[in-house]
């Protein structure tokens, strides 16, 4: 249990029983090595037991959620993160939330959640990752113009954090989808300097190529 940091520890004396604090520690525990190990499904295991000894746990919800949508059992992430987030007020994970829903085809339910997102907000690292599932799954659905509107940037600039940069990407493919090979490209430029490894970079070069010279 020495793995787990002190405010997880606290959290589960507080809202756990007494005489079930040291199982659930003992399984959170396990749990936070499988997941960091990559091993999601022993972690979801691990934390379906620790839910039972300590329901009101957002720690374990949290990750009980992250671990099923890591095991692509959506339905069970959706569920936990929304726990998660009834428990905390949390909106970190309501992009997550919309990729769940978009996996389970719930077009209506993306579309509120979104909106929720709107009004309840979050810092930018948790907007930018709203923006990107957001826009991904307007351009799924054909509604390029609407993904453009979501997650074209202001400006380009070189000291652009992660998160930008996969809002620039999304929005790459939403001008391509336009017919508009400039911004695709300078978009894809931007990133090729600043993240030339970032997944999917590769065949976006491509499709940006195929689709022809961009205007100097």
């Amino acid at each position: 249990m020495q793995n787990l940091p002190r405010w997880m520890r606290d959290e589960i004396h507080r809202v756990t029983r007494k005489e079930r604090r040291d199982a659930a520690l003992l399984l959170l525990s396990g749990a936070v090595d499988s997941y960091g190990n990559d091993a999601f499904p022993a972690a979801r295991r691990k934390l379906m037991e620790a839910k039972q000894l300590s329901p009101r746990s957002s720690t374990i919800r949290e990750l009980l959620g992250l671990s099923c949508y890591r095991c692509r059992i959506w339905d069970e992430a959706l569920a936990e993160l929304r726990a998660y987030r009834r428990l905390t007020g949390d909106t970190v994970h309501m992009s997550v939330e919309m990729d769940c829903l978009r996996a389970l085809e719930r077009d209506r339910d993306v579309e509120v959640t979104w909106g929720r997102f709107v009004e309840l907000g979050g810092d930018r690292p948790t907007e930018a990752e709203a923006r990107v599932v957001y826009a991904s799954y307007l351009l799924d659905r054909g509604r390029a113009a609407e993904a453009w509107e979501i997650a074209g940037p202001d400006r380009l600039h070189a000291d652009a954090q992660p998160y930008e940069r996969r809002c620039w990407f999304v929005a790459a493919r939403a001008a391509l989808a336009l017919g508009e090979v400039d911004p695709a490209a300078q978009l894809t430029e931007a990133i090729r300097r600043a993240d030339p490894d970032m997944p999917g970079l590769e065949d976006l070069l491509r499709q940006v190529e195929e689709a022809g010279p961009a205007r100097s």
